[in-house]
């Protein structure tokens, strides 16, 4: 039996909330090339067998979505065509407190760029709607045996929900079934079972957005079925009570009041806010940008970040220990080329092969007389990582643990196209 679910529901539940970077977006040409590359791969590569399939398939996602995480940060730090410098020196923004707003830049790196700095005062966030059922005794049954169903209503669609209710189920039991069946649906709701010090328990309901669009009254709403015994059920229950309401985001810009559905906001196309607390009346939180030794720190570890977290993924695999060696060694092959000159602007290789940052040096490093030489390792290191992130990419298939069968005749043979995605680690099935 295809495995195809169980890959997808691993990559929708790990990768699915993912921030979308506008680097996540490409050219026609872009993804031809792409598609292209995939097809000369799988072209020349053996016939093979994998052990545990859904090990590495998820393995496999994992390799896929770390290269595209760190191919969108060296994106990020080679727009503009500017040199070397320029590449390393993209603005970082910066807040008075990270605690209450933070603060991401999100331009262009662009001089003409009319934002500067501004202030910002958070009247209230934004807040998602919550219902919550009544607290019933969790080893008793309240609601008798029978077949029972309700609406769940948003504002664009209706969905029913049938359930039933056996002899020997306890409240808890049924909550259960309740919880599974609405999370199941992926409707974007969350639910959780709470418990009290009376052994009694809830159910609660919370809806992954915020904020309530314009004329709207709710995110949510649910109505049982029409008959006697499904509004008698329901009323036990009490899951239609909206315990906390969804609200807007409100905060001042400048002294100018605006409200988002979202606490991440967007100024000038410049700015991406994340907000975090409410201010007392009066204060207020500074955006703007760090200065250039900081934002080329800041920079760095972006991108020292995004190679960690696949060498994390190397040494820490699904399934069996050995099958991340490849990719480790594959990945710490580019730190090795330049561990010297590395070393001496403050990346610091670790036993584990990770890289740590010593800002200390790194900042005399960029601000000396040889600072030019400094910035020509680090785009030597970012372009050497960024090949091999997108020979990952097109083939993490490369680095999960299999059994060769055959191999292709080189050069006399023809592409097959939808093999594809099998070696993209996006489909596999426990037949291969």
């Amino acid at each position: 039996m295809a495995a195809i679910d169980t890959v997808y529901h691993y990559y929708l539940s790990t990768y699915a909330n993912s921030t979308v970077s506008r680097y996540d977006s490409h050219k026609k040409s872009e993804l031809r090339d792409i598609y292209n590359r995939m097809v000369k791969t799988n072209k020349e590569s053996p016939l093979y067998k994998i052990k545990e399939t859904k090990n590495a398939a998820r393995f496999a996602i994992d390799i896929k979505e770390s290269a595209r995480q760190i191919q969108n940060v060296i994106s990020s730090l080679s727009g503009g065509g500017k040199g070397i410098e320029a590449a390393f020196s993209k603005k970082v923004a910066s807040s008075t407190d990270d605690e209450m707003v933070e603060a991401k830049y999100i331009g262009a790196n662009d001089e003409s760029e009319a934002t500067e700095s501004f202030d910002i005062e958070v009247r209230s966030l934004a807040e998602p709607q919550v219902n919550q059922s009544n607290f019933l005794y969790s080893g008793v049954r309240d609601i008798p045996v029978g077949n029972y169903s309700f609406d769940l209503n948003t504002p664009s669609a209706s969905y029913e929900f049938q359930f039933s209710v056996n002899d020997g189920e306890t409240n808890r039991d049924i909550l259960n079934k309740l919880a599974r069946l609405i999370n199941s649906a992926n409707l974007g709701l969350k639910t959780e079972i709470l418990e009290n010090d009376n052994r009694q328990s809830a159910l609660r309901l919370e809806s992954s957005q915020t904020g309530l669009p314009e004329g709207e009254q709710y995110l949510f709403n649910i109505v049982p079925e029409g008959t006697t015994d499904s509004r008698t059920a329901m009323g036990i229950l009490g899951i239609s009570e909206i315990a906390s309401p969804a609200k807007n985001a409100s905060f001042l810009l400048n002294g100018k009041e605006h409200v988002s559905r979202s606490n991440t906001i967007t100024v000038d196309k410049t700015f991406e806010l994340k907000l975090k607390g409410i201010h007392n009346e009066g204060e207020s939180e500074t955006i703007g940008y760090k200065p250039s030794v900081d934002a080329v720190a800041d920079n760095l570890q972006e991108l020292v970040d995004s190679y960690n977290s696949i060498i994390d993924i190397a040494t820490n695999p699904v399934g069996e220990e050995q099958q991340g060696n490849r990719l480790l060694n594959d990945m710490r092959s580019v730190t090795l080329n330049y561990n010297s000159e590395l070393e001496a602007i403050g990346l610091c290789s670790q036993d584990d092969g990770r890289i740590k940052v010593d800002r200390a040096l790194l900042a005399d490093a960029i601000s000396s007389v040889d600072a030019k030489e400094s910035f020509s390792v680090l785009n030597a290191f970012k372009d050497a990582l960024n090949d091999k992130a997108s020979n990952a990419s097109i083939n993490p298939m490369n680095y999960v643990n299999k059994i060769i069968v055959a191999y292709k005749n080189p050069g006399h043979n023809f592409a097959a196209p939808y093999i594809s995605s099998i070696y993209a680690g996006m489909m596999l099935d426990r037949r291969c």
